[in-house]
């Protein structure tokens, strides 16, 4: 089964569970790492899961993927936090981050740059501003969202 199907089945099933937990689904990954396969679901809740939240989950979708068995090889599964630098990928996680500090990665070069950090001021569904300091001054940079290959929850330094 090629990985983004494992992610799409896996997507349908730790749904319901994290939703009866009153969780959020943020992401999953499954991926190889030297020769081990690793599935790891991320989930959040306003003010931050616990050890308590992931093992529930864990439990419970451990339990659904031996009943549906939609991975043929041998795997890790891990549930945990998205941390700190939450990846945003749906309309939902970047209009939740507007007033937040981001770091944007893009495809392809604007105004000379291919990587961009800054508060995010605004975010329509299709272009992002951000507030960017450079040299100390403050300047608005807005990126279209085709452009954007990863973003993520930033620390400010």
């Amino acid at each position: 089964m090629p990985k983004e199907r494992v992610t799409d089945v896996v997507e349908q099933l730790a749904l319901p569970i994290v939703d009866e937990f009153g969780l959020e689904l943020v992401d999953i990954e499954y991926k190889k790492e030297g020769s081990n396969w690793y599935l790891r679901v991320f989930i959040d809740k306003p003010g931050g899961v616990d050890i308590d939240d992931c093992s529930r989950v864990s439990e419970r979708l451990s339990e659904r993927l031996d009943e549906v068995d939609p991975i043929p090889t041998s795997y890790y599964l891990e549930v945990s936090s998205p941390g700190a630098e939450r990846p945003l990928k749906k309309p939902a996680d970047f209009a939740r981050a507007v007033g937040q500090y981001v770091h944007v990665s893009l495809y392809e070069p604007l105004a000379g740059q291919k990587t961009w950090e800054g508060e995010l001021t605004q975010y329509d569904g299709e272009t992002l501003s951000l507030a960017v300091v450079t040299r100390g001054r403050t300047h608005t940079v807005d990126i279209p969202m085709a452009k954007v290959a990863a973003a993520r929850l930033a620390i400010r330094l």
